[in-house]
């Protein structure tokens, strides 16, 4: 009886509560992405909620008392992309923005017209007046339906704000190139790079005809360039002293780019040759951030910084911490925290006089990422990184720096901005996660702010939410746009309120969770120790799948049981344990891990995922898979499969997308011949080339698709993701098999075992 009456509960539960066996059913992940969860709103209101891209919620149904949720133990978060670059944004012009008196939240499409004359805020309940203004409709040109206003029918909205929203004059857009120009950075050949793409993006940098520009380099002393209109060439001006750093010249080393751009080109094009043979190994990188510091204060603006070994001299200077005979111990990993606070400090002073600093770090050796990285994380800059870094020995990197070096040039850019999150009455935000430094409680910092920059809050519920049908939650981001305008980009979501802890089970978004948890577990190895932030990770699915098991199933039943929708979250946390950030037993350079910490914190979710669960297609099979119409063109949509060697047979050819970085193209040691002439343009495996970035443009329908498939992968995201020819001989096969993530290693459970252990602390 019991299994008819389970069946006939699970009938009227919706799908995102059918009860998923984990031990049993073994092909969880659908066939394609994976989309957010709908919130249970009326369908009105759905209709204007904002995009879960830009804005959502770990939990899109929020329980009415901070009791409830403690007992479904789910993390309560939000996840953010505020400057994500939009095909299509409302932008307002009005001499009055419409906010509420007493909460300051601005008008949108939640808030309740009492009529045409009042509005009652959907945060704290205060009714206001509507402004005379604001009864007129710019879009339909009609006079009285206030209701009908871009502010009120649309989730996101950009304003350009008047005056008051102004401190100071908006400032211009100014930028300042930091080179490292010791012995070591010239053997890489990066400054050829650099140089290079700035002549090439110089006209493309946002700005308007107030933009400066000015360049720093350094060895053991710090080199000035005076660009000043009317010089002939550029001026070299050194301050051997880097004990007091001064400025040369103050007035003439930012200079305004249309008037002085001949100059600034000469520049570009004699640095590399300048110090081709330079004997100097040190690096005064303190020294040179100070001198960063001083130039950039009176006008704010973004440092770009770039740094190829361990500052040597100088404050700031840093001594190797890692043990390389300690990198696969497992005991727990040491020097997550900063060695100093000199960066901290000096990027605290730059956030206050409006400077963001971003930090390429291009190294083969230990660069102590986690005390040089907070020059980024609380100036709101963002950290790129290049490990074993050459121009000659390792193309594939060089073109991603190429790549992404021209995307990080030309991409929109926010200055002097700050970003405020405000929620419903009873909620309440207590920790955030990402780039920036928090001024008062609720206000974040952001000297930049870029298209690429994610974003998380922690929320708890202060007080409960008896009588609330719906909760609301609004940021608000003001920037100065690179033309001098200042602008107010504001999002706002609204979420149902529930009382049944089945409700919140049903509304859960596994990986909003996941990208949360994340950046906890992040914060927890850095104040406590990698293996607690481990077991954290490992007790949040515990503890979720114990409360759905006491708390929402009607009837037990044996085996791992999860909601539908959380079918995935232990395979995504065992992602994050075997993930370079958090695993253990692997061998992982000390930077390569905090580095991986730094993208947890700070990469937008979409890009986040990639991360804790790369994607793996196979290629030679593409013409049978769903092709779907994208912009006219046809492109194969292939099945993501498991990531276990299981799925990758001899005979086939694979693609795993692990994001930000690489695609690795998996080519089987019997795979048909005719793919490897028609896409590859080699007669045999045996033929495969052993670094092979590129797929040749051949005159195939099957070079064809699967290039248009790769294409429209790699147009999806921001960065460039290198494409590596691997066979089962190739070096980089190790890394490619540490992505399989639902395999045993020596030191990591599988993915079945995971769940055994998991099942194992549920049952107890």
């Amino acid at each position: 009886i019991s299994s008819l009456a389970a069946l006939s509960l699970q009938a009227q539960a919706p799908e995102a509560l059918r009860v998923v066996n984990l031990l049993q059913e073994r092909n969880l992940l659908p066939p394609g992405p994976i989309p957010a969860p709908t919130p249970c709103l009326p369908q009105d209101l759905q209709k204007l909620n904002c995009n879960p891209e830009v804005f959502r919620c770990t939990l899109t149904s929020i329980p009415q008392t901070q009791s409830l949720l403690n007992k479904a133990r789910l993390p309560l978060g939000l996840l953010l992309h505020p400057f994500k670059d939009l095909s299509q944004l409302p932008v307002v012009t009005s001499s009055s923005i419409v906010r509420c008196r007493s909460c300051r939240t601005y008008i949108n499409p939640f808030v309740s017209f009492l009529d045409q004359r009042r509005w009652k805020c959907n945060l704290c309940y205060r009714v206001n007046d509507v402004p005379e203004e604001f009864m007129y409709n710019p879009v339909s040109r009609s006079y009285g339906e206030p209701h009908k206003r871009p502010e009120v029918q649309n989730a996101t909205i950009e304003f350009i704000a008047p005056s008051e929203y102004m401190l100071r004059p908006p400032q211009p857009a100014v930028y300042l190139f930091v080179l490292d120009v010791s012995h070591n950075a010239v053997e890489t050949g990066y400054i050829d790079v650099v140089c290079q793409s700035l002549l090439e993006n110089l006209n493309s940098l946002p700005g308007d005809s107030r933009t400066k520009i000015g360049f720093i380099t350094f060895d053991s002393m710090i080199h000035f360039y005076n660009l000043q209109e009317g010089l002939s060439q550029p001026q070299m001006l050194i301050v051997s002293d880097t004990e007091d750093i001064f400025l040369p010249t103050p007035d003439s080393l930012l200079v305004n780019l249309s008037e002085c751009k001949e100059l600034v080109q000469d520049l570009l094009k004699s640095l590399p040759q300048m110090f081709a043979k330079t004997m100097e190994t040190q690096s005064a990188l303190g020294p040179a951030l100070q001198a960063a510091f001083k130039l950039m204060s009176p006008t704010g603006g973004r440092v770009s910084i770039f740094q190829t070994q361990l500052p040597t001299l100088g404050i700031g200077a840093l001594g190797s911490r890692e043990d390389p005979n300690q990198r696969s111990s497992a005991k727990d990993v040491q020097h997550l925290s900063p060695a100093t606070d000199f960066y901290k400090k000096l990027a605290l002073d730059c956030s206050g006089q409006q400077v963001a600093v971003d930090l390429f770090l291009l190294s083969a050796q230990y660069c102590d990422l986690a005390t040089l990285g907070c020059i980024s994380r609380y100036s709101a800059g963002s950290v790129f990184f290049y490990p074993s870094y050459h121009n000659q020995h390792t193309p594939a990197q060089t073109e991603r720096f190429q790549k992404d070096l021209k995307r990080y040039l030309t991409r929109k850019i926010g200055f002097e901005a700050v970003m405020r999150i405000r929620c419903t009455k009873g909620l309440s935000i207590h920790t955030f996660h990402g780039n920036f430094f928090v001024r008062s409680t609720d206000l974040l910092s952001l000297p930049n702010i870029n298209p690429d920059a994610g974003f998380a809050v922690q929320m708890s519920i202060e007080e409960n939410l008896l009588d609330m049908q719906v909760v609301s939650f609004q940021a608000a981001l003001l920037y100065t746009s690179s033309k001098g305008e200042r602008r107010i980009r504001v999002h706002t979501l609204c979420l149902p309120v529930v009382n049944s802890i089945s409700d919140i089970f049903a509304g859960a978004d596994v990986q909003a969770i996941t990208g949360l948890l994340a950046s906890m577990a992040v914060d927890r190895s850095v104040t406590a120790s990698l293996t607690d932030a481990r077991d954290a990770m490992t007790n949040a699915v515990i503890d979720s799948l114990t409360s759905y098991r006491t708390s929402v199933l009607a009837i037990q039943q044996p085996g791992l049981l999860a909601p539908a929708c959380l079918r995935l979250l232990p395979l995504y946390i065992l992602g994050l344990l075997k993930q370079k950030a958090f695993r253990t037993g692997t061998s992982t350079r000390l930077d390569d891990r905090v580095f991986a910490m730094c993208q947890l914190k700070c990469q937008p979710l979409a890009y986040l995922m990639y991360l804790v669960h790369p994607s793996l297609y196979r290629l030679d099979t593409l013409i049978n898979e769903g092709p779907q119409n994208i912009d006219d063109h046809i492109i194969s949509q292939p099945r993501v499969l498991q990531l276990s060697v299981e799925k990758l047979i001899r005979e086939g050819v694979f693609l795993m997308d692990t994001g930000s970085v690489s695609f690795y193209f998996w080519v089987g040691r019997n795979c048909n011949p005719v793919f490897l002439r028609q896409v590859l343009g080699v007669q045999s495996y045996a033929d495969v080339p052993l670094n092979m970035n590129h797929l040749p443009e051949l005159d195939t329908a099957e070079s064809g698709r699967t290039r248009a498939f790769i294409g429209w992968l790699r147009e999806q995201r921001p960065f460039y993701s290198v494409l590596h020819v691997i066979g089962e001989e190739s070096p980089l096969k190790s890394i490619f098999m540490q992505n399989m993530i639902e395999d045993r290693t020596e030191s990591a459970l599988s993915y079945y075992e995971f769940l055994l252990h998991v099942q194992q602390q549920v049952s107890k």
